[in-house]
């Protein structure tokens, strides 16, 4: 095989010093480009640091999802993701973004897409999803406190702090019906739609916030789900481009993130509070 640098013909553009600088970027990106290839789909990737930082979708988010979006053609879009959830009001936002700008979307799950991660899964036409992959419930949390403790059990909490459950468990669950119902199960018996939005939004059927939802779990919940062997060559390259995103993130003290073939753009770590 002829030696190339970094993997084509020619060399970057860039001086060497600052592609040199910003590598792990542009090989990413270069493996981004990989990918569409082979997908015949523009890829966009919203990762968060789950497991060194506490990023959660947060009201910032929406900027950067707009700037990816900005940048695609009028094609089908791959989403990668992975979070474990946040705030509801930007996730609304999010997915609106996702919706207007990217009307073909699929989303990838790698690894997890939690609480409101799963909400934005929601809003793809399908899932693809393969043996590490997980989803999760969707019931919101008031205060630490499950909204549907609350709400089932009114009298052991402030009057208040119930009518805000009762307020959020709404919007989640509104968010959610309207996903499916205009997207993925579009066309199908809304009475079914509230049974798969019930069990992701109530205590009634998971027990845990954290419950897995794998990808035989997800089909048989009624999500459109594309299973991925993990030997297929094309799942091998995405969990070889999320495991890039694991390992630079920490590195370069990264919380977040948000990346195309063409535009990138990191959220630091918060610095402790003295």
């Amino acid at each position: 095989m002829t030696a190339v640098f970094p993997r084509g013909l020619k060399v970057p553009t860039q001086s060497p010093l600052f592609w040199v600088t910003h590598k792990d970027r542009y090989l990413r990106q270069l493996l981004i480009q990989d990918i569409e290839r082979d997908t015949k789909r523009e890829l966009l990737v919203y990762f968060a640091d789950v497991d060194n930082s506490d990023a959660v979708i947060d009201p910032g988010d929406d900027q950067f999802f707009y700037e990816l979006l900005q940048g695609l053609g009028a094609g089908p879009v791959d989403l990668m993701l992975e979070t474990n959830g946040g705030f509801t009001d930007p996730t609304e936002k999010i997915c609106s973004l996702l919706r207007s700008l990217a009307p073909d979307l699929r989303v990838i799950v790698p690894r997890r897409a939690k609480s409101n991660g799963t909400v934005i899964a929601l809003a793809g036409r399908s899932i693809v999803m393969s043996a590490a992959s997980e989803l999760g419930p969707i019931d919101p949390h008031v205060q630490g406190i499950p909204a549907d403790f609350m709400i089932k059990q009114p009298a052991s909490y402030p009057p208040a702090l119930v009518s805000f459950a009762l307020s959020a468990s709404q919007q989640t669950r509104s968010l959610a019906t309207m996903l499916l119902e205009t997207g993925m199960l579009v066309g199908e018996d809304p009475a079914e739609i509230a049974t798969i939005v019930g069990k992701l939004a109530t205590r009634d059927h998971y027990a845990s916030h954290g419950s897995v939802i794998d990808v035989h779990e997800a089909i048989q919940l009624g999500l459109v789900v594309e299973e991925m062997s993990v030997e297929d060559e094309l799942w091998q390259k995405l969990w070889l481009l999320r495991t890039m995103y694991a390992y630079d993130c920490p590195r370069s003290g990264y919380a977040k993130i948000f990346e195309s073939a063409t535009r990138s753009a990191a959220v630091s770590v918060k610095p402790a509070k003295p």
